[in-house]
């Protein structure tokens, strides 16, 4: 083996690598995505859910009880209801995780020793169920308004009760499958379309495409349209799967189902779109897509709990697609609820489709350079 010829072969790798600044930004830019994902924005221990309470005693004890929940931390106010019906309502279209009632009776509950509150979860999320655990051990303040009471504090053991909705079996299938619907999804549909334009010059069809009168509007939706049928098809797969073999329910209306997974299919092809014009070959654009699968993956609620990341990863987050996707489609599939109600991140999606097919249509050249 000579020497000279090994030497230059490896400094020829290293000039080639040195210019290639795709590979060299996933040289460095990988081990430093990972290291602040994992060690700053992924916290399984949540703070903050959003909360609704109910407080039908207005009493001091009652809202003693309620200030002492707040004070845990686990939860933040998010709505003030008359009554439960309102909560019920905010939970099932995922605007709270969590409902705080207390009955109008609490202070009778309280000396009698029998339940005085009840904390309703959703419970097709299994970590916002354990992390509303904590709720049930706080101390009823004795000091009330009946002289009655106990002079001290009690214990809440088995003096609150927690209802886990959408999920009493706790399977984790049932949080999984919905979202892996989205997860697979973002995959397919962005690499596919972040290599459509790269493949056409590589193979030479470019120069046939340049020839034809189409415009670019036309080319860049002509190539979008066959991959939507091909997302719609991976979503029949996956729900068949899912309530076929895992018996994952599908409780709102199919047709919301297919409506919420077409959005998201069309995001992503649009955003698949613009990295392929921005790639130089069918290699750089699978290392592209990779940038954008791996915060979607960790950041969109999928793998760990949405609520507890800090508030700079939830922002980054919400510019995700397939963070208003799994909202969407588990409001539908395991809450029943409609998919207007939960119009926010049907916007979301919209917006973000818009602007990423009109980015791709302003960046695409029919051209070779």
């Amino acid at each position: 083996m000579n020497m000279r010829r090994l030497w230059a072969i490896v400094m020829k790798e290293l000039r080639q690598l040195a210019r290639d600044r795709i590979t060299l930004a996933m040289i460095v830019g990988i081990p430093v995505l990972l290291l602040a994902l994992f060690g700053y924005a992924i916290n399984l221990n949540l703070r903050g859910l959003h909360a609704g309470i109910a407080d039908q005693a207005q009493t001091a004890g009652s809202r003693a009880l309620v200030m002492d929940m707040l004070a845990t931390g686990v939860i933040e106010p998010g709505m003030q209801a008359p009554t439960p019906a309102p909560l019920m309502t905010a939970l099932k279209r995922g605007r709270i995780s969590v409902a705080i009632v207390i009955p109008p009776d609490f202070e009778r509950r309280r000396i009698d020793g029998r339940a005085v509150a009840q904390v309703v979860v959703d419970g097709s999320d299994s970590t916002v169920r354990a992390a509303a655990l904590q709720l049930l051990q706080v101390p009823i303040d004795s000091a009330a308004s009946d002289t009655r009471a106990p002079p001290r504090s009690t214990p809440v053991e088995g003096r609150i009760r927690l209802l886990s909705l959408y999920n009493p079996e706790r399977r984790s299938a049932v949080n999984i499958v919905p979202g892996l619907v989205g997860v697979i999804l973002t995959m397919t549909m962005v690499l596919f379309t972040a290599v459509a334009v790269v493949r056409e010059r590589e193979r030479g069809n470019m120069e046939l495409l340049i020839a034809t009168p189409l415009s670019r509007s036309e080319l860049m939706v002509g190539k979008v349209l066959p991959y939507v049928v091909i997302g719609l098809l991976q979503t029949t797969l996956i729900l068949a799967l899912g309530v076929g073999v895992f018996r994952v329910p599908v409780r709102g209306s199919l047709w919301e189902v297919y409506a919420a997974a077409a959005l998201l299919i069309v995001a992503n092809l649009a955003m698949g779109l613009l990295i392929s014009t921005r790639a130089k070959s069918q290699f750089q654009a699978m290392q592209m897509t990779f940038f954008v699968f791996l915060p979607s993956i960790l950041l969109s609620g999928f793998m760990f709990p949405f609520a507890g990341m800090p508030r700079a990863a939830q922002w980054l987050a919400e510019v995700l697609p397939l963070t208003h996707f799994l909202r969407l489609i588990r409001g539908v599939m395991l809450r029943g609820a409609g998919l207007w109600a939960m119009w926010p991140d049907v916007l979301a999606l919209l917006a973000f489709a818009l602007v990423m097919m009109t980015l791709a249509i302003t960046r695409f050249r029919k051209r070779l350079d």
